[in-house]
């Protein structure tokens, strides 16, 4: 029985995938949103930052079920740390993902990032330290997640995995990102 209710969700899947634009078709997609970020790697007591992300993404229909996208985007990342210490990083990322539309309307996507550290700062009690100078000028992510369209709206839930080191001294911490946003779709 249950092989079989999985065997008709599969074949209804399969009948109603569609992207909401033709095959072709160029979008602009300004959007807005925010993070939630923390490091990974050789970190102890680090909690979530919340922080803003905004910007665009361009994509291009390829066929009925694939889209590829592009974009620039400022981010808010970092973390929290013990006590009133926390540490900033403000970056242009630009994600170059795959969208693959599951069914009507709904994708999921996955791709490379590289990130553009612009500033870093860190913070203990009330002194705010500069540290870009310490940062890699260029660090790398793996977003994968999903997306939802309506009405020209897209919805965008995505993890963005760091897999390259922030620092430029021995340590290894990476990003590591929750990234939610909402967007409007244009056809160019």
């Amino acid at each position: 029985m249950k092989k079989i209710l999985m065997l008709a969700v599969a074949m209804c899947m399969a009948v109603s995938v569609s992207a909401q634009h033709s095959v072709g078709s160029i979008s602009l997609i300004p959007k807005a949103g925010f993070n939630l970020a923390n490091l990974a790697g050789d970190v102890n007591g680090n909690s979530i930052k919340f922080g803003f992300v905004g910007g665009a993404d361009v994509m291009y229909q390829l066929s009925d079920l694939v889209g590829l996208s592009g974009g620039a985007l400022f981010s808010m990342q970092g973390a929290e740390g013990e006590g009133d210490n926390s540490f900033s990083l403000f970056e242009i990322n630009i994600p170059l993902l795959a969208n693959f539309y599951v069914t009507k309307n709904f994708a999921l996507k996955v791709g490379l990032q590289p990130g553009i550290i612009a500033s870093a700062k860190s913070k203990s009690g009330n002194v705010t330290t500069t540290v870009t100078s310490s940062c890699q000028t260029i660090e790398l992510s793996i977003p994968f997640g999903a997306s939802y369209e309506y009405k020209d709206f897209v919805f965008d839930a995505r993890y963005n995995l760091g897999v390259s080191k922030i620092n430029k001294s021995n340590g290894s911490q990476r990003n590591s990102v929750f990234q939610f946003t909402v967007g409007y779709k244009f056809d160019l």
